[in-house]
């Protein structure tokens, strides 16, 4: 059972991305991209890890979390799929599936705009999409107040998630009574229960690294949504659960719509944190579908 945490590609351009892998060296290859502010440890400590069998999980740190490098202007999400083109080749891997969460939703939906060619399968977990009037309802206040001022406002939220990224590291108790503000009582009740905060620690102190810069970048997708939607032909597995108030359901019910091949899964009384019993099938889906 291969399991490699840490693992260096310098790109075209001289960035470094890091990558871990878990499961099968041999078997199908899914590219995973984590939520915010995860890192690639991520797929490691999730209960169930690798989650099934002859699946080989590739997972790495999108830039700005963990080891993989942050260049403003150039690692953008439009160009996201031109790194794991390049990390993709490199392993000798023509055809994979992708999958992501959360704030990783939209980069699985950037490498199926953008190298469908090259993808078997596409899946989305409450996956971030564009911040907009059909999108904005029942979300958490702290929320909507970032989506809707960052683009405003650049340079004070990137102070902001800096402090956030400290505050991670030094007060990481106070940190979590914060940053549950931001999530239902479904979920605050699966945080308690599944221990999530000690389950993540150690992926969490990873994806804020480089003090939150990829946070801050990832906040301002969703009020400078870049991807045309309704271009993408490939099919799309969407999972979205109707307690998330953090990423919220009409999120993604816009996002479902707007596909134009999309399998939706709307789950009733669940949240964000569904995804922490439930990654398997989601990911058997996409090994289906190879």
């Amino acid at each position: 059972m291969n399991k490699t945490n840490e693992n260096y590609l310098i790109l075209p351009d001289d960035r470094q991305l890091c990558f871990a892998e878990f499961g099968d060296p041999k078997g199908q290859p899914i590219f995973v991209f984590h939520g915010n502010p995860n890192s690639r440890l991520l797929w490691g400590v999730i209960p169930g890890s690798p989650f099934l069998p002859n699946v080989r999980l590739i997972a790495p740190d999108r830039p700005g979390f963990g080891r993989t490098d942050f260049k403003e202007g150039v690692t953008t999400l439009e160009n996201w799929p031109n790194d794991i083109t390049v990390l993709a080749d490199s392993l000798g891997i023509k055809k994979f599936a992708v999958f992501g969460p959360s704030g990783g939703g939209p980069y699985a939906l950037s490498c199926a705009w953008k190298i469908p060619e090259r993808l078997t399968s596409v899946g989305i977990f409450a996956s971030v999409g564009p911040f907009i009037p059909e999108t904005d309802k029942n979300i958490a206040a702290p929320v909507r107040i970032m989506w809707a001022n960052v683009p405003k406002l650049p340079g004070l939220f990137k102070l902001q998630m800096k402090l956030f990224a400290w505050l991670a590291k030094k007060y990481p108790k106070l940190y979590i009574k914060m940053v549950l503000k931001e999530f239902s009582e479904t979920d605050r009740k699966d945080y308690e229960r599944l221990n999530i905060a000690e389950l993540i620690q150690v992926d969490r102190n990873e994806g804020y690294r480089q003090g939150g810069i990829g946070t801050w970048y990832d906040v301002m997708i969703p009020g400078n949504w870049p991807i045309p939607l309704k271009e993408i032909k490939t099919k799309v597995y969407l999972w979205q659960g109707e307690e998330d108030i953090s990423v919220p359901l009409s999120m993604g019910q816009y996002i479902a719509e707007k596909l134009p091949n999309c399998e939706a899964k709307f789950i009733q009384g669940v949240g964000h944190f569904w995804i922490f019993e439930h990654l398997a099938e989601m990911l058997e889906k996409l090994v289906e579908r190879q």
